[in-house]
């Protein structure tokens, strides 16, 4: 097979991951190429929302993570050329009973503590978000530091910077088989990349690329479903999602009717800078299949309505689903493989990807360099997953 590129560091996936590690790594001045079998953001980057959150995180390690993403998203609003609809409006956690009021209360405690501005919303903050919420939520919580972006924009804007700093970039290219001598040695249709270390972006298909390293990398698929509603009247001027939301994220016990538990749906608003607004949440392990389910769809405007019942003749205009890439823990991989050295996987993020893109790149870059992190990432091991053999 003809050599195509013979390159320093080839990555592997061109999602919002694969983007952000181009970004940081050709910014580092390694000389670097982007493989992706279809178009950038063509995979689950393109069926997601715009999250930039703590909100939604754990407190501690997860939450940390967040915040030096955001703080790494303002200087590459800064520095992009392309703008990617950056706007920084914080978000809101809506609680739908007491119960859940007084776990929001106690949440922001924990994160106050660690130094997040989180504040408590009553019932009266709760009215001023938006006219279209119900009268009977008891309140909720918000995150100030919480932004909004274009994900697909994100995504163009992170490659564009990445070719000024000799970024080689090859689209419609899927990787057939990966051999390790010397170097990597990547097999494509197009022909055959050779690359000194290898970085497995490829999100749920992660585990894929493993397989041909004999590297067997614990991602799941979670699917996810979004509805688009028109431009009408704006619902929300910034991100909303209910407190429910993480008890689904992180399979916790919840009060709930069962359809709404069995299709894992919990209420997410996202208002686009075009107007629309995006309408979820589900969440569910069925394989690789992408089919938009009518039942889910169901449940989610039912679910909806619940905090938004003067929205029942909003016009809502297509449905689609994508993959988030899950593990066990909740924490993404972002670590060199230690029985292969020179291949690093940065994938599962499972629903967090848009928020910890722009660390996972920083982070991968570092590594590459033999830096000292910009956090630590002990917790990210790939080797935390390993079975630790019975004496």
């Amino acid at each position: 097979m003809t050599i195509k590129y013979n390159t320093d560091v080839a990555i592997i996936g061109g999602g919002i991951m694969g983007c952000a590690i181009a970004y940081y790594v050709s910014k580092a001045g390694y000389d670097c190429i982007l493989i992706e079998k279809g178009d950038i953001a063509s995979g689950t980057s393109s069926r997601c929302d715009g999250n930039i959150t703590i909100v939604d995180k754990d407190p501690g390690y997860d939450s940390k993570m967040s915040l030096v993403s955001q703080e790494l998203t303002i200087d590459l609003a800064k520095e992009l050329d392309i703008p990617f609809e950056y706007r920084p409006l914080g978000s809101i956690l809506v609680c739908d009973n007491d119960a859940e009021m007084e776990a929001a209360i106690d949440w922001v405690n924990i994160q106050n503590e660690a130094g997040l501005k989180f504040n408590v919303l009553d019932r009266s903050d709760i009215k001023q978000e938006s006219p279209y919420f119900a009268d009977d939520i008891p309140g909720g919580l918000e995150c100030e530091t919480d932004s909004l972006i274009n994900p697909y924009l994100f995504c163009y804007a992170l490659i564009d910077k990445a070719k000024q700093y000799g970024l080689k970039l090859f689209t419609q290219t899927e990787v057939k088989n990966i051999t390790k001598a010397d170097s990597f040695s990547i097999e494509t249709p197009n022909g055959e990349f050779t690359a000194k270390k290898v970085i497995n972006a490829a999100g749920v298909w992660a585990p894929f690329i493993g397989e041909m390293l004999d590297v067997d990398i614990p991602i799941k698929p979670r699917k996810g479903h979004i509805m688009v509603g028109a431009r009408q009247k704006p619902v929300m001027m910034r991100n909303v999602m209910e407190f429910g939301y993480l008890m689904n994220k992180f399979e916790r016990e919840r009060i709930a009717d069962p359809e709404t538990l069995e299709h894992g749906v919990a209420l997410v608003l996202e208002p686009t800078e075009s107007q629309n607004f995006l309408l979820g949440s589900s969440r569910q392990f069925v394989g690789y299949d992408g089919r938009v389910d009518i039942n889910v769809i169901r449940t989610m405007a039912r679910r909806a309505m619940r905090f938004f019942p003067k929205m029942d003749d909003f016009t809502m205009i297509r449905a689609y689903t994508g993959f988030r890439p899950w593990t066990e823990d909740h924490l993404p991989i972002v670590s060199e493989v230690n029985a292969i050295p020179g291949f690093y996987i940065a994938a599962g993020h499972e629903g967090d990807g848009i928020s910890l893109a722009t660390v996972t790149g920083k982070l991968i870059a570092q590594m590459m360099s033999d830096e000292e992190t910009i956090i630590p990432v002990d917790p990210l091991s790939f080797e935390r997953f390993q079975k630790i053999p019975s004496s």
